[in-house]
């Protein structure tokens, strides 16, 4: 790609001003970048200029309500990028935008666009001479002003022309930029999609978490803060957990409870959770830690039918038969544990992907990038980088030695928490699945034998054999042993 060809005003366009795009264009504005935001809501534009940067050399923000003028307004090649919901709105933005584009102007989809909707949107536009990718965004409005990970993927001269605006403005660990590009079509996209996926499984593992602690071990909210205050100081630090303590110690000015008390236990999704478990199935790759916290946040929508149950068969639990602090140590255990085994599912989920679609991930690099900036950044990604520089093409991050270390000392904390809690009737399937998965994959033998002689006995569909090659059939009931 050539360098500016013109005089005019700004440098790059953002389309999307709501709280993540005004913030981001704010941060490029800090770094000394002149930016031009749009949107059709007059109250946002006008918000982004009335944030004054009280950096010496920061770049001019200007906003503009007409489409024209902001295409105008901005240097060629263009660099726009699009912050707005994912779906249809993304293509009629597109659309608006084409006819006042020139080729070889560059369209940035920072949304969290399905990664078919990329790869198709990413072919079109190619073939009619522009430049296009999808990047991933995370660390929420926080991140955006103050330093995102970025996830970018397709176009790579593209991503090579806005790499000094992007090192710029992203989180920097160690000073180093949590931004790379991630391959080629749909991977910035698909990347960010399992990141999520990621983040609803550790979501959830705190929820479980909370929910020993307070129907189980009894504990007060501030009791509860305390836990994970400490819990965040120690190896699980994580961005997650550090949300999560501050949230315990919220009141309303004039409450006398906590928030967290008063809000409704039906939680919302935007879907990159379903799309990470459809996926996983389409690519047979097993994440059930992330499969159990979508369903579980589906089934907190069923609040009627819960409540119904629940004056059925009862939900009182009664309070746990252990030493609260020797438990907790094991939960603390049960935690890192199942963390790990969700991280390792995500990864095994990438390398799955990058096989089948061509997207020639490097694993070390997205963990690299994750550090900082994103919102499951957490200290065993240290660990976890230190896993894929010493192996690259490492098949699974249960298998690396680092790792297996941390394994086999949590797995006691896991196995009781587990045993008790089912016991006590408390529901953590996101534990569960963890520990299951985990008891799976290291077994040389899996009852997967069985299946194959019950499809081959009702369906025919044949079998294969320990020691030998091709497949197989056997009549079943002619050859039933007699007694």
């Amino acid at each position: 790609m050539t360098t500016n060809s013109t005089t005019k005003p700004f440098a790059f366009g953002m389309i999307g001003l709501g709280t993540m795009g005004r913030n981001l264009l704010l941060n490029m504005a800090d770094h000394g970048f002149d930016v031009a935001g749009y949107d059709k809501n007059p109250a946002q534009s006008v918000l982004l200029e009335t944030v004054v940067s009280d950096i010496p050399k920061a770049g001019k923000a200007k906003g503009f309500v007409d489409i024209e003028p902001f295409v105008a307004s901005l240097q060629s090649p263009r660099a726009i990028m699009m912050l707005v919901p994912a779906g249809p709105i993304v293509d009629s933005v597109i659309a608006e935008l084409l006819p006042l584009l020139d080729k070889g102007d560059i369209i940035i989809d920072g949304g969290n666009s399905h990664f078919t909707d990329t790869t198709r949107r990413a072919t079109a536009l190619e073939a009619q001479g522009y430049h296009f990718f999808g990047m991933g965004i995370s660390g929420g409005e926080e991140g955006a002003r103050n330093g995102p990970s970025m996830m970018p993927g397709g176009d790579k001269a593209a991503y090579q022309y806005m790499k000094p605006v992007l090192d710029a403005v992203a989180a920097k660990v160690n000073g180093d930029p949590c931004v790379t590009y991630i391959g080629p079509g749909a991977a910035g996209h698909f990347v960010k999609m399992v990141h999520n996926g990621i983040e609803y499984a550790v979501m959830q593992l705190i929820a479980e978490t909370y929910e020993v602690m307070r129907k189980g071990l009894k504990l007060s909210s501030e009791e509860i803060q305390t836990v994970f205050a400490d819990w965040n100081a120690g190896r699980l630090q994580s961005f997650l957990l550090d949300v999560t303590k501050d949230i315990f110690a919220y009141r309303e000015p004039g409450a006398t409870t906590l928030l967290v008390d008063e809000i409704k236990d039906e939680a919302r999704s935007k879907g990159t959770g379903k799309w990470t478990s459809q996926v996983a199935m389409d690519l047979v790759t097993p994440i059930p830690a992330i499969d159990s916290s979508v369903a579980m946040r589906d089934l907190s929508k069923y609040k009627a039918l819960r409540v119904e149950a629940s004056e059925l068969y009862g939900d009182e639990i009664a309070p746990l038969a252990v030493d609260t602090e020797a438990f907790l140590a094991q939960l603390e255990q049960a935690f890192f544990f199942s963390m790990i085994t969700t991280y390792s599912q995500g990864m095994h989920l990438l390398a799955s992907a990058s096989a089948q679609f061509g997207y020639e991930l490097n694993l070390g690099e997205i963990t690299k990038i994750w550090r900082g900036g994103c919102i499951i950044r957490a200290a065993f990604l240290e660990t976890m980088l230190d896993a894929y520089r010493a192996k690259p093409d490492l098949a699974h991050l249960l298998l690396a030695p680092e790792v297996k270390v941390i394994i086999d000392e949590t797995q006691p904390g896991i196995r009781t928490v587990l045993s008790i809690a089912v016991a006590a009737g408390i529901a953590i399937p996101t534990y569960a699945a963890s520990l299951s998965y985990f008891d799976a994959f290291r077994s040389a033998n899996m009852p997967s034998n069985l299946i194959q002689a019950q499809r081959d006995y009702f369906g025919a569909h044949t079998f294969e054999r320990v020691g030998q090659t091709g497949t197989f059939h056997a009549h079943w009931q002619g050859d039933l042993i007699q007694k």
